[in-house]
């Protein structure tokens, strides 16, 4: 799938403006989006998702997990399918390869903190430190809490004595993986970055403070974030996806893995008969996945004494039939598509095709998006 906008943008491109890439590698596809800005705002040029399951002698919409090589060489052909025009680009890092937690710590100087934050950190991390490559973020208090319209002299003496860090450890073997696949590609990667926060950026709406909750269903696995005033708070993995309803499809009903993905792919325009039987294992696969996440958003509630406003559904599970409703109802809580298009200005023309496919193409968005803002 490839879209490219060139003739349709050309007053546009012929400014001088850089073209940027964001470039998600997942577990069954790769998706980029090429955009560049123009009068502030973001333009989308060309984007593409290519599968990665005939790389590695499987079937599309399998997940697989594939050398350097057979990456780099995914990653070149998509590229050009999509007739992307730069080698600018930033890539996310999977969720499964980083650890990402909130960590208290003793109020102190900025100038402790890169002493003190690796020290604590080992009490987190289940490698040697010198394995990892280290970022941190102090978390902001908040000047409107419920703790600070209570007035308690003891919460505020805590305040003031502790302070939160959000730590992010990604091991260095993966970094360097990447780094060799940036290069094989022949690209310039200006950042990597922990896809949670990528996909965080393209479809939570900004000046949002309250608690939400990001569900992305991928192929192999579910990614859960929650986040408050724009930080996670609290992060999870659920080990289903998308991929164990296709293999429940293709087994209950006997056929093979590619005619189950075309059939839960086109749910709702195949036959009464095979519709009717693809929504029971739908339902029976979405809600464990559902259950476990009621369980995450449940204990996050308990524990911070706040309520999370909405959830948010991304990542190709988002496009299943009935998805959102399902969710809404098993959490009792409102729940929406995410829309990470939104953000960008395409031809009318392609805004529906774009709204119903986007779900997947969240994280890669993000990516494109902070790229242009650091230019």
């Amino acid at each position: 799938m490839a879209k490219s906008f060139k003739d349709f943008f050309k007053p546009f491109l012929e400014k001088k403006n850089p073209s940027v890439l964001g470039i998600d590698i997942g577990s069954s596809s790769i998706k980029v989006v090429q955009v560049r800005k123009s009068n502030g705002q973001a333009v989308l040029e060309t984007y593409g998702e290519l599968a990665l399951g005939p790389y590695g002698g499987l079937e599309v919409g399998q997940s697989t997990k594939l050398p350097v090589e057979k990456i780099v060489e995914a990653l070149i052909d998509v590229l050009k399918e999509a007739n992307a025009s730069t080698i600018e680009c930033a890539i996310s890092i999977p969720m499964r390869s980083s650890m990402v937690s909130v960590i208290k710590m003793p109020a102190m100087d900025s100038k402790q903190l890169p002493k003190m934050i690796p020290i604590e950190a080992r009490k987190y991390i289940p490698v040697p430190i010198s394995e990892v490559t280290l970022d941190w973020f102090v978390i902001p208090k908040s000047s409107n809490s419920d703790e600070d319209e209570e007035g308690s002299e003891e919460v505020s003496k805590n305040k003031r004595e502790t302070s939160e860090v959000l730590v992010v450890a990604i091991h260095n073997d993966v970094l360097n993986n990447y780094n060799s696949i940036i290069s094989g590609a022949g690209l310039n990667a200006k950042f990597f970055e922990i896809e949670m926060f990528s996909t965080i950026r393209s479809v939570l709406e900004a000046g949002n403070n309250q608690p939400v909750m990001i569900c992305d269903i991928g192929s192999g696995v579910t990614k859960l974030y929650i986040v408050e005033r724009g930080v996670v708070r609290d992060s999870h993995i659920i080990n289903r996806g998308s991929q164990d309803i296709t293999m429940n499809i293709a087994k209950s009903m006997e056929i093979d893995f590619t005619f189950a993905e075309k059939l839960k792919r086109n749910y709702g325009k195949n036959t009464p008969d095979q519709d009717e039987k693809i929504k029971s294992i739908i339902d029976l696969m979405i809600s464990p996945i559902l259950s476990d996440t009621n369980t995450v958003l449940v204990n996050f509630q308990k524990k911070s004494n706040k309520n999370v406003s909405e959830v948010i559904v991304v990542g190709g599970g988002a496009m299943l039939g009935g998805v959102i409703e399902t969710a809404q109802e098993k959490l009792s809580i409102t729940a929406r598509a995410g829309d990470p298009f939104s953000l960008l200005e395409s031809p009318e023309f392609l805004k529906d095709v774009l709204q119903k496919t986007g779900f997947s193409f969240a994280t890669a968005i993000g990516l494109a998006i902070r790229e242009l803002q650091d230019m």
